[in-house]
């Protein structure tokens, strides 16, 4: 080898080393402004958003949550008490558990999470949401509110993992089993369409078939069980019946002072939902919230 040829070796080294040591500098100058600012942040908001960004993330304050109100939710009464009450024992530093709500769309499974954060804020609850993409940060997040006197709902809306997905190996090790332990403050509370997280397929309930099929297919079904009972509370939302979402309707139109009488108020909200997608809380919502509306309209009109 060359004089000239080793010289720029070893200058290139040189520049790698520099170019480490920078990016290690400012790594760790990154993360020590990140902590500062959300200790400021912390104390002045009740809920937060985590946005992963560029490998890192970094809680948003929300400003102005979309609270419910638990009195509102009919027709899960028996769900809300059993949250109620994990809620109050994680509250009063007593062993809770993890919460897996999943049912049909529409069911209040997301609106019980944010009214337990309505009903508790006073008290120190803290809701942080946490989108899917977000999972792989659940460690990251742990380790800001470790010390923190408040009690931390880690709330992940509408989970479902594919089998190609690696976020759910993630949430697996927050929930149970990972190298790190879960703060005693952090709870996490996640609400999905099905029952386990992941599909489910036909084959995977019979014998292999031939050479390309799994030997074991126990273990892959086991694999995508595993998740979904590493939640200590599981919480079914079902379909609810014509006569809560009458109630419900009921008691929306009650609550926007609508002077409707119930015969033509039910009447109108059974067509209103044969033309959705489905009976549900939700749309008896949305049906009062059209009815209200157009009732001001009306009235506007009227008065012109």
């Amino acid at each position: 080898m060359s004089e000239k040829t080793r010289n720029q070796e070893e200058l290139f080294i040189q520049l790698l080393e520099k170019a480490d040591n920078l990016l290690s500098h400012l790594g760790g100058l990154r993360v020590q402004a990140s902590s500062v600012v959300l200790d400021a942040k912390l104390d002045d908001y009740i809920a937060f958003r985590w946005r992963a960004q560029n490998g890192s993330g970094h809680l948003i304050p929300v400003k102005h949550p979309n609270l419910t109100g638990v009195s509102d939710l009919i027709g899960i009464e028996r769900q809300s008490a059993e949250l109620d009450r994990n809620t109050r024992q994680f509250l009063q530093c007593l062993p809770a558990n993890h919460v897996l709500l999943w049912g049909d769309r529409g069911t209040g499974k997301s609106s019980l999470v944010k009214g337990m954060l309505a009903r508790y804020a006073d008290a120190g609850l803290r809701l942080i949401g946490v989108n899917k993409e977000g999972l792989v940060h659940l460690q990251e997040i742990a380790e800001v509110l470790w010390e923190r006197p408040e009690r931390y709902i880690l709330f992940c809306d509408d989970l479902a993992f594919n089998e190609d997905e690696p976020e759910y190996r993630e949430l697996k090790a927050m929930l149970e089993g990972g190298i790190s332990a879960c703060p005693d403050n952090v709870l996490i509370y996640a609400t999905s369409n099905r029952r386990h997280l992941m599909p489910r397929q036909v084959h995977e309930n019979r014998y292999p078939q031939n050479d390309e099929d799994e030997l074991y297919p126990r273990e892959a079904t086991e694999e995508k069980v595993s998740l979904s009972d590493r939640f200590g509370l599981r919480l079914a939302f079902q379909r609810i019946s014509q006569d809560t979402y009458l109630q419900i309707v009921s008691h929306y139109a009650q609550k926007h002072g609508l002077s409707v009488p119930t015969e033509a108020l039910h009447r109108a909200a059974l067509e209103w939902e044969a033309s959705s997608s489905g009976r549900s809380g939700r749309v008896a919502y949305q049906f009062v919230a059209d009815l209200a509306g157009r009732l001001a309209l009306e009235s506007q009109t009227y008065t012109k």
